[in-house]
């Protein structure tokens, strides 16, 4: 622009000279005079804003002709959807979606990817569901410890630190094994020093693991049981136990004897089907459990407040239950979504109905969710994590198999408020909606 302009300058005084040179007349005034104009001002950048996007979608998982959850001969389908608000909208996966067949839906799910031991029970795998099938990410193989699969327990020690702990063949020794995450390399492994207790011979399945931050302890939650040779029978502990645990050095630091329940949700399969522990913004851990009163399963909410290290005493946040608590997810501001039996009532499909509710864990309350101020429908199916919730959305969004329809429907956690979601088409079940992150990328605004 610069050069342009200069020529432009010599030019004019080159015609000003011209005309100085040819001019005969006296009456030339300044008003003939070319004079060069300033270069004007560019003008500025235009400025844009950018914003990054972190976009994630749902796994959506079906079971096809009858309910699934810890029943693992059933037939899984999976389908990827984004979006799962659309009431209008009803999902038939026939020709759609893929068969679970080498991997099992018991999975740990962090961020972009699930983590799992296989069918196979011999290595460790890191994966996506992309494009409707199971992509491989990373896989490690068994080194020292070996697991089965659907049969053990895990805690994130920090986000890439992933801790996998279980029994042993013989359920007398509990493993574990530290992963990094990242590359799936094993950082270390080994036993803990905890054995059946006096008068029992095996340890439960799988137990349940939770990892405290603000102080670094872990809280593996467990029970002694008694097995006879060529029998099913066996015969539990009265109450279920707490190990506290030095996550650097795996020593077990306490083991307490808890006096509020008698089993803990899910012990043999770990959180990999649903999830029964979770934190509060102060610290404060809670776990569902279950004691047997009457000859039923009735459920617990139990609390471990922070810089403690055993239960509450006489605290149970969901009283007046009517079957066991399967699941416990977290929504901020004391409340959690649960998904609970009710052993007095059936769905004509099951022979124990499920309802959804809120639980208040300050007040100790329980609300059952309602949509149009009728209660939603009771449920079939069992373990198995039918619901999600979205915190960039603050909401939950609940999966109900019922004997007319199979229906999503949506918690707004600020209102209270219920809406309708997503339908699939008869045939189908729901067993699991899982959330993944995708791959943030920046618009400009």
């Amino acid at each position: 622009m610069k050069r342009i302009s200069f020529y432009f300058t010599m030019l004019a005084a080159l015609l000003l000279g011209a005309t100085g040179m040819t001019s005969c007349s006296d009456d030339d005034d300044d008003n003939n005079v070319v004079t060069p104009q300033p270069e004007p001002e560019p003008e500025p950048a235009e400025h844009h804003d950018t914003i990054t996007v972190f976009p994630y979608h749902f796994d959506l998982t079906v079971t096809a002709g009858n309910h699934g959850g810890m029943n693992k001969d059933k037939s899984h389908l999976t389908i990827t959807i984004d979006s799962l608000t659309n009431a209008e909208a009803t999902i038939d996966f026939t020709g759609k979606g893929a068969e679970i067949t080498d991997y099992t839906v018991e999975s740990i799910v962090k961020g972009k990817y699930m983590y799992q031991v296989p069918n196979s029970n011999d290595r460790f795998s890191k994966l996506q569901f992309k494009d409707n099938k199971m992509v491989v990410v990373q896989e490690q193989p068994f080194v020292k410890n070996t697991y089965k699969a659907r049969n053990y327990t895990h805690a994130w020690l920090d986000d890439n630190t992933l801790l996998i702990m279980s029994t042993n063949g013989e359920h007398t020794k509990v493993i574990w094994t530290k992963l990094n995450a990242d590359d799936m390399t094993i950082v270390s492994e080994g036993e803990l020093t905890i054995a059946p207790a006096e008068e029992y011979n095996v340890l439960t399945t799988s137990g349940i693991l939770a990892y405290r931050q603000n102080d670094n302890k872990l809280f593996y939650f467990f029970y002694s049981k008694k097995e006879t040779s060529g029998s099913k029978k066996t015969t539990n502990e009265p109450f279920f136990r707490i190990a506290v645990i030095n996550p650097a050095t795996m020593a077990v630091e306490q083991e307490i004897i808890n006096k509020e329940a008698a089993q803990t949700t899910g012990s043999a399969y770990g959180e990999l089907l649903q999830q029964t522990v979770f934190f509060d913004e102060k610290d404060n851990l809670y776990l569902a459990a279950f004691s047997t009163v009457s000859k039923k399963n009735l459920g617990q909410l139990l609390r471990i407040k922070k810089g403690e290290f055993d239960f509450e005493a006489g605290y149970n946040a969901f009283p007046d239950a009517l079957g066991k608590l399967l699941t416990v997810q977290y929504l901020g501001s004391g409340k959690a979504l649960a998904y609970a039996g009710d052993a007095s009532e059936g769905t004509g499909i099951d022979d124990i109905a499920y309802y959804y509710a809120i639980i208040d864990v300050n007040s100790k309350t329980v609300s059952r969710l309602a949509y149009n101020g009728t209660d939603i429908p009771y449920s079939g199916g069992s373990f198995s994590q039918r619901s999600v919730y979205v915190a960039r959305e603050n909401k939950a969004y609940f999966g109900v198999n019922t004997a007319d329809e199979q229906c999503i429907y949506i918690y707004d956690v600020a209102t209270g408020s219920v809406t309708k979601g997503l339908s699939i088409a008869n045939g189908y079940y729901f067993d699991q909606i899982r959330m993944f992150d995708d791959d943030p990328y920046k618009i400009i605004k």
